[in-house]
């Protein structure tokens, strides 16, 4: 049969995303969807948001931002909140099961955007022990 397109007769089974079941589940599939900005255009933030999810995996009002790491610009700040937002539209509304639906909807939900690198550490001045020439 000249006209047929390869695979087209065979009857291959719908795709079913993944059932979120349990928070790890949720941290897990929160992960996969999060693209952080690149270094290129801002400096590595940590960020936590409070969020809410209806029953059906549906994001509850908005979500807030409720920590960001300091020392950061302006910029970077913005940048990492759109990254966090994008993620959340890309994950929602989330697959969860009846029961996982059941115990999340409504409750909020502290989520971290961690970044990998640890903030660097705070430079301390001991005026004490400085040499002092005389």
């Amino acid at each position: 049969m000249p006209n047929e397109v390869p695979g087209q007769n065979q009857k291959q089974p719908p795709i079913e995303p993944d059932r979120v079941d349990n928070f790890k589940d949720l941290f897990a599939r929160l992960r996969a969807c999060w693209r952080p900005p690149p270094r290129s255009k801002a400096n590595p933030e940590n960020i936590t948001v409070i969020v809410s999810f209806d029953r059906a995996g549906n994001i509850l009002g908005r979500p807030k931002v409720t920590h960001e790491s300091e020392r950061v610009t302006d910029n970077d700040r913005m940048l990492y909140r759109i990254a966090v937002m994008e993620t959340l539209q890309r994950c929602t509304p989330m697959p969860f099961t009846s029961s996982m639906g059941g115990a999340v909807a409504g409750r909020p939900l502290a989520i971290q955007f961690r970044n990998l690198n640890p903030p660097p550490k705070p430079v301390e001045k001991r005026v004490w022990l400085t040499p002092k020439i005389l």
